[in-house]
């Protein structure tokens, strides 16, 4: 192990992590939804329960959310085949999922707006610095943005989950201090848990990036979790600075372990703009 990869090292990070001032939330479709699909009233509530333990200790809260095509699948019933019924079911979905936040928030006093992006946006200067001033009003309104990529009107990102993606861009792109990505597996393992029983968590990535995603490309596939694209983008955020963790959305108060520092998920540490390649 490396100096940088000490248990000393990472705990700082860990601590940095726990102390942060503003924070970017990505909710994954598997966190949101059930096994048929449906948007999950309890998982909902259980991510705004989260939120809100975050925000108690004085952290502004960036939430980018996924969930929109399975909220509509469970409004028309319709299963979304094509990238174009998938599209029109993100349409349908978007305003309940937006329902439901406004509902699971009010329980805590706290209002929420909507922003829909696509990379486009964040890539336009003008475009980006309009969405910057939105999401400082919004957060000294003590208001939560929810991003969720612009489905509608984009073509590919639907079935490559760049939703993990526009959260690493929002998160480097506004300079917060934190991004935490929550998913259905409890962080990023030796092999794929959901089929190799014998697979264990790891604990935190930085020097040891090459390795984790050699291990990464020989074990995930298409249904776990699109584990590929949630660890780019806790790599990008790395090299900005920023730390990240990769945690399970089911794991008990798992916003507020991270804001005391326990040890959950896989911890990505920062690397200040060195890449491995």
């Amino acid at each position: 192990m490396s100096e940088m990869m000490t248990p000393e090292a990472i705990d700082r990070v860990r601590q940095r992590a726990a102390e942060a001032d503003r924070a970017v939330v990505k909710a994954g479709t598997n966190s949101l939804t059930d096994e048929s699909s449906n948007l999950d009233d309890e998982k909902l509530d259980k991510l705004v329960d989260d939120i809100a333990d975050l925000r108690e200790r004085g952290t502004d809260v960036i939430l980018v959310s996924s969930g929109a095509v399975g909220a509509g699948v469970g409004r028309v019933g319709y299963t979304g085949e094509t990238v174009e019924e998938s599209q029109a079911l993100s349409t349908v979905g978007q305003s309940h999922l937006m329902r439901r936040y406004t509902e699971s928030f009010e329980r805590y006093d706290t209002k929420v707006a909507q922003i829909l992006l696509t990379e486009h946006d964040l890539e336009n200067t003008d475009r980006f610095t309009n969405f910057r001033n939105t999401i400082e009003t919004l957060l000294s309104w003590d208001v939560v943005p929810i991003i969720n990529e612009n489905d509608a009107v984009a073509t590919q990102e639907i079935r490559i989950g760049d939703n993990d993606m526009l959260s690493s861009s929002v998160a480097i792109g506004v300079g917060v201090d934190l991004l935490v990505t929550l998913t259905d597996v409890g962080g990023v393992y030796t092999g794929n848990p959901k089929r190799d029983p014998d697979a264990e968590r790891i604990e935190a990535v930085g020097d040891n990036y090459d390795e984790v995603q050699a291990i990464i490309d020989e074990s995930s596939s298409s249904t776990f979790g699109g584990i590929q694209t949630k660890v780019q983008g806790a790599r990008e955020v790395s090299e900005h600075g920023i730390p990240a963790v990769i945690a399970k959305s089911t794991e008990p108060d798992v916003l507020d372990q991270i804001a005391t520092g326990k040890e959950v998920g896989t911890l990505f540490v920062p690397i200040n703009g060195v890449t491995d390649e």
